[in-house]
């Protein structure tokens, strides 16, 4: 496409101006919403890359006021223009037969079909029986609690995301859910549902225990082999309230589950001493006799009758012969006379 370099200042200055607006708005926008944070390097930060907005947009209008001034004199100094071919209309030839169709197209019938396809009704998300049944908490939550959008990233650094994205390719590693809230009630009980292909894999619920405003985030970090390939959602919710949903795509095969290693017994130098048990004698217990009194009758007393028994009487024995003793003399001593 021919074009000229009046157009091209002109193009030029367009588009500086498109750019000075759209700085300008995202600039002051960014202002304002630093101030609703309640963090302050968080606040510090949004109002810095803010005012950065607003003097790239100064600077894109001092820009185009220079191109627009200047921009078309200088261009023509360095290329002078050249003298333009003045075309001159050549003469136009006037149909004077009109053809008029003879034959009447008749309009098709239009098929119309028998059955309509009624879209479904979305349901709302609800916690499962089995996840609800774990909750802690018996403070009300608060149902006016707003969350902005997920923002899924592989990696976090105070709650910037650094690798964004809506599409990660296998091994995927540890997948983030970052959101800001604001409205909340501390202590009031907080769920995430991670589901793929509408199968619930992962779930963590607890009371908040952040303040009433500021950012907050949800994190998965399976094994390796659990990232299986489909589309995955994120649910949030306060108390039985579904807040904000999110969905991102797993692509690629996972890498395969880690074998569990094996352990190959080493060969015995020295034989074995196998040491078989002797039996063990079992005591058997022997019976106890059991004596049994026996009545013993008393002796019958038999009467003593006297036996007569003839004794013979001794025989006489004449008596032994008497010796006379012999007769003691008495020896008178004299007496000493003094």
């Amino acid at each position: 496409m021919p074009l000229d370099i009046k157009t091209a200042v002109n193009t030029a200055v367009i588009l500086a101006l498109i750019g000075l607006a759209f700085s300008l708005i995202i600039g002051i926008r960014s202002i304002r919403k630093a101030r609703t944070l309640k963090f302050f390097r968080m606040r510090r930060d949004r109002m810095v890359r803010g005012w950065r907005w607003v003097f790239f947009s100064f600077v894109l209008g001092i820009l185009a006021l220079i191109t627009n001034q200047f921009a078309e004199p200088l261009a023509y100094t360095v290329f002078p223009p050249s003298p333009t071919v003045t075309q001159t209309p050549t003469i136009t030839l006037t149909p004077t037969i009109t053809l008029t169709p003879t034959i009447t197209l008749t309009p098709t019938i239009t098929l119309t079909p028998e059955f309509t396809d009624t879209p479904t009704i979305t349901p709302t998300p609800r916690i499962p029986l089995a996840v609800e049944m774990l909750f802690e908490s018996q403070i009300t939550p608060n149902p006016d609690a707003l969350f902005s959008p997920l923002v899924f990233t592989q990696g976090i650094d105070n709650f910037e995301p650094l690798n964004p994205g809506e599409v990660f390719q296998n091994p995927v590693g540890e997948i983030h859910a970052i959101y800001s809230y604001d409205g909340m009630t501390a202590g009031s009980q907080w769920t995430a549902l991670w589901y793929r292909e509408g199968e619930l894999v992962y779930y963590e619920t607890s009371p908040f225990g952040g303040s009433t405003g500021g950012w907050g985030f949800t994190n998965w970090d399976p094994e390796p082999h659990e990232w299986l390939p489909g589309e995955y959602e994120v649910q949030i919710f306060v108390g039985n309230l579904w807040k904000v949903s999110g969905r991102f795509t797993v692509e690629g095969e996972p890498l395969p589950p880690v074998p569990s290693p094996t352990l190959t017994p080493s060969p015995s130098l020295s034989p074995t001493i196998t040491v078989t048990p002797s039996p063990t004698l079992t005591r058997t217990p022997v019976p106890t006799p059991t004596i049994t009194p026996t009545r013993t009758p008393w002796p019958t007393a038999t009467p003593n009758t006297p036996t007569a028994t003839w004794t013979p009487w001794p025989t006489a024995t004449s008596p032994p012969t008497h010796t006379p003793s012999p007769t003691n003399t008495f020896t008178p001593t004299p007496l000493p006379i003094d």
